[in-house]
């Protein structure tokens, strides 16, 4: 996103949720069809992997990580081959929680609608891909999704110049979605109870997506609001396009791991809670060291002095340290990819920490 943004929509997105979800070949599947009949992922769910997920990771060396490759701020491949982003910054941080070395990661880039396949087989270790927890999901595709680290919802960017500023004047336009996402049936929902009707225009890639809309070939581009923010900093001219204010759903992102190894659950989650418990204690990259020396027994659990915490993980007790030092907290995490200092500054609104009137919240680790 540009940090050009419009006063009202900086306002608008700090008071509400913020919203997940191309080469030539092969050709970009396409859909030209009212959007009345979406359906969700295919929910039948491969044969997983059995065996114990933290031991054939360290046994491999490397933590293999689902990502994402073309969301700027959030999982983006750069030109030199390394990947870069809020969630990619979380793999290092399991990297770090595991190795003590927030380097041996393998950031396999999936696309939607081949993300949760790529889970359920064990071609990679956990998912970490702008990806919306919902009960589907969570039951029929037989993922457990941990702590989310990024409250979201579902927008709708158009061209500044179309006169266009609410969800009505959409009425009879063609939009442009990525299948395989809570986005397409969103859109259906949200128009179906309005009473409007659309074409959609459908892709399997965000690149496709954006590049269509881009091209002119679509009136509408609809996807998570953190999305949309991301993508307009990469058209040809940000400040041409606008995010209208309405938000049409909620969705909550973050890390998701196979059913049926709770320990593996467990490291995931509890490397979320330890970079937002660490910002809230005021412990970041920069003073780590100086914490450990610290009285406060909330630190002293958090950074491995006392209390076996890593061990009850299955770790070495000094794993948030680790974390910490390595990757940050999570306001730092936050601040590296999405802060005002970045081109996809996203003001922090309700994913500000709860002692700031935000989401963000950890359990007690002791």
């Amino acid at each position: 996103m540009t940090r050009k943004f419009l006063i009202p929509l900086t306002l608008f997105l700090m008071a509400f949720v913020f919203a997940a979800c191309s080469s030539p070949e092969p050709a970009p599947a396409e859909t030209e069809a009212v959007a009345t009949e979406a359906v969700e992922a295919p929910t039948e769910v491969p044969a997983a992997p059995t065996g114990n997920t933290l031991q054939t990771v360290m046994d491999r060396g490397m933590l293999v990580c689902g990502g994402n490759q073309a969301v700027p701020g959030f999982g983006f491949l750069n030109e030199d081959g390394s990947f870069s982003g809020f969630d990619i910054d979380y793999c290092h941080a399991l990297a770090a929680a595991l190795f003590g070395d927030a380097s041996k990661v393998e950031i396999r880039p999936t696309t939607a609608q081949e993300r949760f396949t790529a889970l359920q087989t064990g071609e990679i270790d956990v998912l970490i891909r702008n990806t919306t927890w919902t009960l589907t999901r969570d039951t029929e595709l037989g993922l457990n999704f941990t702590a989310t680290t990024f409250y979201d919802g579902q927008g709708m960017m158009v061209r500044g110049d179309s006169g266009i500023t609410t969800m009505e004047q959409l009425d009879g336009a063609t939009i442009c979605v990525q299948a395989g996402t809570t986005t397409e049936l969103n859109l259906a929902d949200t128009f179906s109870s309005r009473n409007l009707t659309y074409t959609p225009l459908v892709f399997d890639t965000a690149d496709e997506v954006a590049g269509a809309y881009e091209e002119g070939r679509c009136d509408g581009f609809t996807t998570d609001i953190s999305g949309l923010v991301s993508r307009r900093t990469i058209l040809a001219d940000p400040s041409a396009h606008i995010i209208l204010e309405e938000v049409m759903s909620k969705e909550p992102l973050g890390p998701s791991v196979r059913h049926g190894d709770d320990q593996w659950y467990d490291i995931v989650q509890w490397v979320v809670f330890a970079t937002m418990q660490a910002e809230e204690l005021g412990v970041n990259s920069s003073n780590v060291d100086e914490m450990l020396a610290s009285d406060n027994p909330s630190i002293r659990f958090l950074l491995g002095v006392e209390g076996d915490m890593g061990l009850k993980l299955g770790l070495a007790n000094n794993w948030a340290y680790n974390v910490i030092k390595l990757v940050g907290n999570y306001g730092e995490i936050y601040d590296r990819n999405l802060g005002p200092e970045t081109p996809t500054y996203i003001p922090r609104g309700i994913n500000s920490l709860w002692t700031d009137g935000g989401l963000i919240y950890a359990p007690p680790i002791r």
